[in-house]
């Protein structure tokens, strides 16, 4: 891979064989905390260095260009935090556009000298990496441009920047020539039946003129032109613009409650695009799966894309096949489906190898699919089960000769994922077309029927029941291999977990990957494995965008109990006594076993107690002493199922219900706090002191 220092450029001609027609770009970086986050954005420059309208701008309410050349495709766990990544397709750029500028914004006063491990990294369509640039000296800035794509004679380079603003994205944007709302104090009210969400306003751009590293490639670039520098230095006019909702209200979404059948009575099944009555093998299973996903894909343009995108497919026109024979060897081969898409006379294709009902994909299948895309000049391999792909740990293992000219990209989908990222479309962002709509419906009604075999990771896996029986008898050793085939298959669940959540509330969940930098993911599982052995538990942590804290779940396999807790900041206003009596308001409707402790300085703990019996006395959770507080810890208990698959007492099953409970009984109250808050500035009034 490619090493770029600061101020550095490369042609992509030279990293990619062939025209660098597609690209992956994958910001990276570490909190410390778990708590650290930012948003991404991509700006498109003219000759000018500025956008030509704000529809250049492109950002998690906008997020996909018509032309295909920009698509956000969000956040993907990594071995040491979280990469938000973004797919180029740099012959759909339009030809007046000479810059894309790549950057990313923290929030309020957050600064990314507080995140650790920043990058860049840029790969080719098929996801092979080509280059990375490492940030190590951000500063105390808000925002910050990570680099930039740009043309020179007709070839795209690009350049490592690693550029901050003090200001914030708000002097970024204005410098660039996007019109950013003066009001930054206003709160965006929407209606929740609109399932829109408000976009908090920028700041006013400040006066600041950033620091730029030489060009060594003449003439200067629009994004370094010392001209447009000079002009955004000056105070910009102040335009007002209504904030971006991220669902539009033309756009058609499902309703959370549905209409009122005219069924006569319960007995009566509704017509279904996709029956699922007579599926009865698993070949019978495979089959239908297939041809229902690839006939929705093809069909729904904007769902089709989205799964797409990050595998290094074209914006364009897409079909879909089921069953197609190639030639390879004495015998042909069948996959269960194709996908091509053409886009300016070029066709991108996919080989798609499909797995059910917790059947595992089979090594040679999947390689004998990776030669035949490599010897036909097609560019990926997508394999499609229940099992959940991890870092560091293929599902399959899969020999890729490197000395082929044509690269071919092997990637992996969930099912969990695929019924993710339709649920996001239909109850979230929204679809032009209502028929649309009603297609990506049938497809999640079919992928969560029983009988569909779509059920994404359901199975612990065989080292489950020894592992669990080993702790129970403390015969249990460290580096014992099945401890870590246990840790796999808890990471497995933590993300699906995250992925069902995720779709639910329309937002970001990501679990926390905690890990020194240069750590790799196969070293933090073994860790892990060792603290399973020493402890008996397994603990992971949730990130939820917009919500305060870091949701920490912890099964302890000695006493079969699953806690989900969450630890939250002290009101920055107002007495401990206020602070404990609102707590405890706040929570007036949460489930009376929750429990709330007092975190103080210092090894020991705090005062500790059940919302029930602190209702009556919130001053209970006060410690005594001159001890200062530092947050409030809330905590559930369930007890877990032992059995490994996903039945009604299986551990997978507890756990997603002990995750979905604690959010939907505690977790959302402190949201609502945290809203309210932010809707009045200032100093907290007193409460009740």
């Amino acid at each position: 891979m490619y090493e770029m220092v600061k101020g550095a450029n490369v042609g992509l001609g030279s990293l990619i064989e062939g025209e660098a027609d597609s690209v992956i770009v994958g910001l990276g970086w570490v909190s410390p905390t778990g708590e650290g986050d930012a948003d991404v954005s991509v700006l498109l420059l003219d000759d000018s260095g500025k956008v030509r309208s704000d529809e250049d701008f492109y950002f998690y309410n906008n997020s996909c260009a018509l032309d295909g050349s920009v698509q956000l495709l969000g956040k993907t766990p990594t071995g040491e935090g979280s990469e938000d990544r973004i797919s180029f397709d740099l012959s759909a750029v339009p030809s007046d556009v000479t810059t894309v500028l790549i950057t990313a914004s923290r929030y309020e006063s957050a600064r990314f000298d507080e995140l650790g491990a920043l990058q860049l990294t840029l790969s080719d369509g098929a996801g092979e990496p080509l280059l990375r640039f490492a940030i190590d000296d951000a500063g105390a800035v808000s925002a910050l441009i990570f680099g930039e794509l740009y043309r020179r004679a007709g070839e795209w380079k690009f350049r490592a920047v690693g550029q901050g603003y003090e200001a914030g994205f708000a002097a970024l944007a204005s410098d660039h020539g996007v019109d950013i709302d003066d009001d930054a104090e206003e709160t965006v009210e929407t209606e929740p039946a609109a399932q829109e969400e408000a976009v908090e306003p920028l700041q006013p751009a400040a006066d600041e003129q950033p620091r730029r590293d030489p060009e060594p490639d003449p003439p200067t670039t629009p994004a370094t032109d010392v001209a447009a520098s000079a002009e955004a230095a000056a105070p910009a006019p102040s335009v007002k613009r209504a904030a971006r909702p991220r669902t539009s209200k033309k756009k058609v979404t499902l309703p959370r409650t549905p209409k009122k059948s005219l069924a006569e009575n319960e007995s009566w099944a509704g017509a279904r695009l996709f029956p699922v009555s007579a599926l009865k093998s698993d070949r019978d299973r495979e089959t239908r799966a297939t041809s229902v996903l690839l006939a929705v894909m093809a069909q729904v343009p904007e769902f089709g894309r989205r799964l797409t995108a990050g595998f290094g497919a074209h914006a364009g026109r897409m079909e879909t096949f089921t069953e197609v024979s190639l030639p390879h060897g004495d015998a042909p081969r069948r996959p269960d489906g194709v996908i091509r898409v053409e886009r300016a006379g070029k066709l991108w294709t996919a080989l798609v190898e499909t797995k059910t009902n917790g059947n595992p994909l089979k090594a040679e299948q999947v390689q004998a699919y990776a030669d035949i895309a490599a010897r036909r000049g097609y560019e990926a391999v997508i394999t499609l089960s229940n099992d959940v792909a991890l870092e560091g740990s293929p599902l399959v293992e899969v020999k890729i000769d490197r000395r082929r000219k044509n690269k071919v990209g092997l990637w992996h989908l969930s099912w969990a994922e695929v019924a993710h990222q339709a649920q996001m479309l239909l109850r979230h962002e929204g679809l032009g077309n209502p028929a649309h709509a009603w297609l990506l419906e049938e497809l999640l009604h079919y992928l969560h029927h029983e009988n569909s075999g779509c059920h994404g990771f359901h199975n612990m896996g065989p080292a489950w029941v020894p592992v669990r029986n080993g702790i129970q008898d403390e015969t249990l050793c460290q580096g014992d291999p099945r401890a870590l085939e246990a840790v796999e298959s808890w990471e497995r669940l933590v993300r699906q977990v995250s992925l069902g959540l995720g779709g639910e509330l329309g937002r970001k969940v990501l679990p926390v990957q905690r890990a020194r930098r240069g750590t790799d993911a196969v070293v933090r599982r073994t860790r892990m494995a060792d603290e399973l052995c020493r402890d008996g538990r397994l603990r992971a942590e949730l990130r939820i965008d917009q919500t305060p804290g870091v949701l920490a779940v912890a099964a302890d396999l000695r006493t079969y109990k699953i806690r989900t807790s969450i630890d939250i900041a002290p009101p920055a206003h107002g007495y401990p006594l206020s602070w404990a009596k609102r707590i405890v308001r706040e929570l007036s409707e949460a489930p009376a076993d929750l429990h709330i402790e007092t975190l103080v300085e210092g090894d020991g703990g705090g005062p500790r107690g059940t919302l029930e019996r602190l209702r009556p006395e919130p001053g209970d959770l006060l410690p005594g002493g001159a001890a200062k507080i530092t947050g409030f810890r809330l905590s559930l208990f369930k007890g877990m199922g032992t059995q490994r698959g996903n039945t009604e007492s299986g551990f997978i099953r507890s756990v997603d219900e002990a995750v979905n409970k604690f959010h939907a009984s505690v977790v959302t109250h402190l949201d609502r706090m945290q809203t309210r808050r932010r809707a009045v500035p200032g100093p907290a009034a007193a409460d009740d002191e």
